[in-house]
């Protein structure tokens, strides 16, 4: 199965906050496991998603470098956490706030991944989406995908770099401003 081809319904799809959306996939990205509230959620069975690839619920306003970045550090052993907005199958969309990491065999191989997703604050997503759209345009100003890829890499760079942060600092920060409202 490709990815969907559905136009995009500009509906948003939410799930509970008691809820987590569960994947896990082989080392190249191939869904091994998807839970209920994951199916649920991006409408499709169990069936649909195991043996695809997991950017079966990429959305087109997700930028590449911010899979470049996940990729990059999760097959580097690292986790990662990331504010996510990802397609299910009718063209709908739902943010997510995912955490990656990888599962180790007896010889510390990379033998799978593991995503937790939880409801995000709509205010980080808000954050994270002006942020997209303006790597999306850098990636879009480049004739070749790669080139385009790496540009807005630089820029997400040099954006936290402004900042003067670091990825996991900023990600973190959106969470705390979210744990500062609920308490």
């Amino acid at each position: 199965m490709a990815r969907p081809t559905q136009p995009l319904t500009g509906n948003e799809r939410t799930f509970d906050k008691n809820e987590i959306i569960v994947s896990k996939t082989d080392p190249t990205g191939v869904i091994t496991y998807a839970n209920d509230v994951f199916c649920r959620v991006a409408g499709y069975t169990e069936e649909e998603l195991l043996g695809q690839q997991h950017n079966i619920v990429r959305h087109p306003d997700m930028p590449r470098c911010v899979f470049k970045f996940l990729w990059d550090n999760i097959s580097a052993g690292k986790e990662v956490f990331a504010y996510v907005i990802n397609q299910a199958k009718n063209g709908d969309h739902y943010w997510v706030y995912a955490h990656v990491t990888a599962t180790y065999d007896d010889q510390e191989n990379i033998v799978s991944y593991h995503s937790s997703r939880r409801v995000p604050d709509p205010d980080a997503c808000r954050t994270v989406a002006g942020i997209y759209k303006q790597l999306l345009e850098e990636e879009h100003r480049h004739s070749s995908p790669k080139d385009g890829m790496e540009a807005s890499l630089n820029m997400l760079v040099g954006i936290l770099n402004d900042a003067g942060v670091t990825y996991d600092e900023f990600i973190f920060s959106l969470l705390a401003k979210e744990e500062a409202k609920d308490a």
